[in-house]
């Protein structure tokens, strides 16, 4: 008989904290050595911003790759859990193959978009050639390798599904160690390496992913004995992939709206002279700052979506609200803290990237205009993955597309029509009004839907 996963006997403030801190502190790593990369980048020239720049403007691409790796590892984790619960380890098994036979194609996929649209995907946003030349070759450099972050991403999924979440700190820190110790080495050049500027940024990255993914195969081979990889005759499973594209494609249709966003937000400030370029380098620098608050809240959601489906599927409906309530209150007094640091020290946090006079004046008054729904976007993630963790992940993708392309982009560019930069910044704070209210109602609608039912078959 399969024993009890901790998931479904822990305390719950205890299981969310024991799960929670890892991948909170893993993703805390990621985010630093996100900021650190672009930190270094911009230390490239002392007289324009031209490589931060385009990091900046490169980072729709970066993000739709993770997003792509992540989406099928969401659905991976939620399948795993749900299967867990209901002591299905053949089902758990299967689902984990399948995961892997998608991440391939993944990977291959975002090797031929890097070869053959990187340049185009840049000119579109700049005619500046020193910008294009610069994230073309980051482009190209990030996805044709990108089967260390791929493989990473998956892997620690399957762990964290598990509960085994301590695992994945290990193998994200040590990747975003050795990204940070390598980035002034191949940027700047040191002793037999060349000075690689933009492209030394990018080979850096993907050796810290690759070393992160050999890392979390040997964790899963060594220490998940829940799951197990067997490849001989294995065929992909149109069943089970289905069952993962189901859950997943939501989370990558959110990913790549949250960059479609970013790209459109940026022609918005494109679009509005040498004060909107200036806007450009300043919302690529907020980017990588806020990353260091969210990244947190995204690891401590992964904890919740785990727990919630683990307990969906072993029916123990008052566990799946304390994790609910306990998750959403903390996910807000983090980001209260985000708040309280961009409104005191904006100067400070852009300090980091070598700025000149007018990325001060304009950057000042936009960090404290968009941390203002820091609070708000907290509890909106928590929901978020619990509607994936239940099985209404399009509940997370109509939110998504109603806060990022129905409402604030429309807003960034009517607010653009006064010339005003400060007033675009606005546009966010309206959106997350908006994106809270839905999320709420939509919450309301699952609870009488898929966890009230519950009740009345629990043994609780």
């Amino acid at each position: 008989m399969l024993k009890e996963n901790k998931m479904g006997v822990m305390p719950i403030g205890k299981l969310l904290f024991t799960m929670a801190l890892p991948l909170a502190l893993s993703m805390l790593v990621q985010a630093l050595y996100n900021i650190i990369d672009s930190v270094f980048v911009s230390q490239i020239s002392d007289t324009n911003n031209d490589a931060l720049t385009a990091v900046g403007l490169a980072f729709p691409v970066q993000n739709i790759m993770i997003g792509i790796a992540s989406g099928i590892s969401v659905g991976v984790n939620a399948l795993m859990s749900r299967s867990l619960g209901e002591k299905d380890l053949k089902q758990v098994n299967t689902v984990a193959m399948n995961g892997l036979f998608l991440t391939m194609l993944g990977m291959i996929l975002t090797a031929l978009f890097g070869i053959f649209c990187a340049e185009s995907f840049m000119r579109s946003q700049s005619s500046n050639e020193a910008v294009v030349e610069y994230g073309v070759t980051y482009i190209r450099i990030i996805t044709i390798a990108s089967f260390g972050i791929f493989g990473e991403v998956l892997l620690e999924r399957l762990l964290q599904a598990t509960g085994r979440t301590t695992y994945t700190l290990y193998t994200q820190g040590v990747g975003a160690v050795i990204n940070i110790i390598l980035d002034p080495i191949f940027i700047f050049g040191w002793g037999p390496i060349p000075r690689m500027e933009v492209a030394g940024a990018a080979v850096a990255t993907v050796i810290g992913q690759i070393i992160a993914f050999l890392m979390a195969i040997y964790f899963n081979l060594r220490r998940n004995k829940e799951v197990s990889f067997v490849f001989r005759g294995f065929h992909p499973s149109g069943k089970a992939i289905g069952r993962i594209l189901g859950i997943g494609i939501p989370s990558v249709i959110m990913v790549a709206i949250g960059s479609l966003m970013y790209y459109c937000f940026n022609l918005v400030l494109g679009g509005m002279g040498t004060e909107g370029e200036v806007g450009m380098t300043v919302f690529g620098a907020y980017y990588k700052l806020q990353s260091f608050i969210f990244m947190p809240i995204f690891g401590m959601s992964n904890a919740v979506l785990a727990i919630t489906a683990y307990n969906y599927g072993a029916r123990k409906p008052q566990r799946i609200m304390k994790t609910i309530k306990l998750g959403a209150v903390t996910a807000s007094a983090i980001m209260l803290v985000g708040v309280v640091l961009f409104e005191l020290f904006p100067e400070f946090l852009l300090g980091f990237f070598n700025p000149d006079d007018d990325m001060l004046r304009v950057g000042v008054p936009a960090m404290r205009i968009l941390c203002l729904p820091f609070i708000m976007a907290g509890a909106c993630i928590i929901f978020g993955n619990v509607f994936q963790a239940l099985g209404k992940s399009v509940y997370s993708m109509i939110t998504s597309i109603a806060r990022q392309l129905v409402v604030l982009i429309p807003a960034a560019y009517l607010l653009s029509l006064s010339g005003k930069v400060d007033l675009v910044w606005l546009s966010y704070p309206i959106a997350e009004v908006f994106s809270l209210v839905l999320s709420i109602w939509m919450m309301i609608s699952v609870y009488r839907k898929k966890i009230k039912p519950l009740y009345n078959s629990s043994c609780n």
